[in-house]
């Protein structure tokens, strides 16, 4: 079952996040920009949420489970369909590239979701993948943190090595990386830079083909 509760219940906690910590908001956004194909009129984003990411990026189709944050990416100018990742309502190869934010930790089952992007993707097409690493600063802190805050209290973090791997048993190919956010979340005071590769920044983006 989706993990819809806790941003049906905190939306706006969940929108005042990206105010109080703007720049980290914005080094991340850099980063997954930085990936995308730069035709987005065939991309979708799975766990839009409100639309926080795909607006800025120009990717005009999501899929979200939660009313409340769909209802705000609509506003955004998402088309926005009711959905999970493990089930997406859509048909084979619907997308050039298919975009997942900080959503792959709250999946149910990710091997699933990552074969329902592969199924959706035009051959050639791209999955594109921002997440905070397992084994990163941020990802050992929001672990510690968990039974305290009401988004991750059920979030099943992981490594990019092993999100790799499970991408890589799907069949995507092609496989590239950049990281950001290189500093504790309260010390970051302007727009972090964006690096190849992965094992230094917390926030990290792969992007492989089909």
């Amino acid at each position: 079952m989706a993990k819809v509760e806790p941003f049906e219940r905190f939306t706006q906690r969940y929108e005042d996040w990206f105010e109080k910590h703007r720049f980290v908001y914005q080094s991340e956004l850099r980063a997954v920009d930085m990936l995308l194909p730069e035709d987005r009129e065939r991309c979708v984003e799975i766990g839009v949420g409100t639309g926080r990411f795909a607006a800025p990026l120009g990717i005009m189709y999501g899929v979200e489970p939660s009313k409340k944050m769909a209802e705000i990416a609509r506003k955004r100018g998402i088309t926005v369909y009711e959905g999970v990742a493990e089930n997406l309502p859509f048909e084979d190869e619907s997308f050039n590239c298919v975009l997942f934010v900080t959503t792959v930790c709250f999946v149910d089952d990710l091997e699933k979701s990552l074969k329902e992007a592969y199924r959706v993707l035009k051959k050639g097409g791209y999955i594109v993948v921002g997440f905070i690493d397992k084994k990163s600063p941020l990802g050992e802190y929001y672990q510690s943190i968990k039974d305290k805050n009401p988004f991750y209290r059920e979030a099943r973090f992981i490594s990019t090595d092993k999100l790799v791997e499970l991408i890589k048993n799907i069949g995507f190919k092609d496989f590239k990386f950049v990281q950001t956010v290189f500093h504790r979340l309260d010390e970051i005071k302007e727009i972090e830079p964006v690096k190849e590769g992965y094992g230094e920044g917390s926030f990290v983006v792969v992007r492989a083909r089909k």
